[in-house]
């Protein structure tokens, strides 16, 4: 019966029914404590009101409880009257204050849904749950090392000219697809998009003794998935998307950037500033993968060797804004041990192409 009620406009139906419930009580002499039933018209109201609106129908049952004894009785304190109003006030005290934790309970499920919703665009879900779990802010400013990605569509805008923009923009979001599985499958967070390639960082804000490594494997799925994709989509007479991703390690500083009306968690300093210049700078050594010396030193501290094998010493560089030389170091084959499926991605040839 509750459920059908609820079922209608609960308002309405919880007025009509605290009307009904005060009319008995007040004109019959029913021996037991009918106002008790003010309990469903709270568990009614609940339905379509917020904690405030609760209190407010708690309040007023109970005003009208009294309000009826009053009516019939007086002031007299006397039989078993005052005894079946006290129960029914207490009645629906409680019934109040369990309909309040409810609220606040569904309230709680529906800001940690949000949450994660929000956090899921931008962190693994393995991070995401964590940072659910966590019952601080680790939105702060923070100082800590972390490893910074850059990746960048090079030939976007020649292979989509000439295309209708919604073939463009569909593509883009495969592209991007791509890159921020391929980030998420590796434990790594995305710092934000751009245009054709994205921002990327392993680490903050729950570092591990992998950032490096799991960076690394990502960078090479990129290139491989970016491959897969090329020989799916590109035709003869088109040129093919290739990708420029550049990685490196250092201290960056982390926290809320913007203005009161949108802020994002974002990470600045050196550190990203050299990811990006390195990134850029794949076009001039003509390679997909630019990492520092920095990063590819982090590597060999984790321990994957075989990864930083894969990475072969281009000598120092002056990089665009940067006063002194940088190592670089470029990816000419892929290790043993980041060979493994990309995300589901099954490279096949073409249709038209023999042997």
């Amino acid at each position: 019966m509750l459920c059908y009620l609820t079922g209608l406009h609960s308002l309405p139906v919880a007025a009509a029914l605290a009307g009904g419930i005060f009319l008995i009580d007040t004109l019959s002499s029913l021996q037991f404590a009918v106002a008790s039933l003010y309990v469903i018209v709270v568990l009614i109201a609940a339905h379509d009101l917020h904690r405030r609106g609760v209190v407010i129908t708690g309040v007023t049952c109970a005003f009208l409880t009294v309000f009826s004894y009053v009516l019939v009785h007086g002031f007299v304190v006397d039989g078993t009257a005052p005894l079946r109003s006290a129960v029914s006030l207490v009645s629906i005290l409680i019934a109040t204050i369990l309909v309040l934790r409810n609220v606040s309970a569904n309230q709680r499920v529906k800001e940690v849904e949000r949450e994660r919703a929000n956090l899921a665009r931008f962190f693994s879900p393995k991070i995401v749950d964590q940072l659910v779990g966590i019952h601080t802010p680790f939105s702060f400013a923070r100082r800590q090392p972390a490893t910074v990605l850059f990746a960048d569509m090079i030939g976007f805008t020649a292979y989509s000219s000439g295309k209708s923009p919604d073939v463009v923009i569909s593509m883009l979001r495969d592209l991007l697809h791509l890159l921020s599985e391929a980030v998420f499958s590796n434990h790594g967070s995305v710092d934000k998009y751009l245009g054709d390639g994205l921002m990327a960082f392993f680490g903050p804000p729950l570092t591990s003794l992998r950032d490096a490594t799991n960076a690394a494997v990502c960078a090479l799925e990129i290139v491989k998935s970016i491959e897969c994709w090329n020989q799916q989509h590109t035709r003869c007479n088109e040129r093919a998307v290739r990708i420029a991703v550049g990685i490196h390690y250092g201290e960056v500083v982390q926290g809320d950037v913007g203005s009161e009306r949108r802020l994002e968690l974002t990470l600045v300093g050196d550190t990203v500033n050299i990811a990006s210049r390195v990134e850029a700078y794949c076009r001039t050594l003509d390679t997909s993968v630019l990492v520092t010396g920095d990063f590819v030193e982090a590597l060999l501290a984790e321990g994957s060797l075989e990864l930083a094998k894969a990475f072969v010493d281009e000598g120092f560089h002056v990089l665009r804004g940067c006063k002194e030389p940088i190592r670089l170091f470029s990816v000419r084959r892929e290790p043993k041990s980041a060979q493994r499926p990309v995300n589901g991605l099954v490279c096949s040839r073409p249709a038209n192409e023999v042997g």
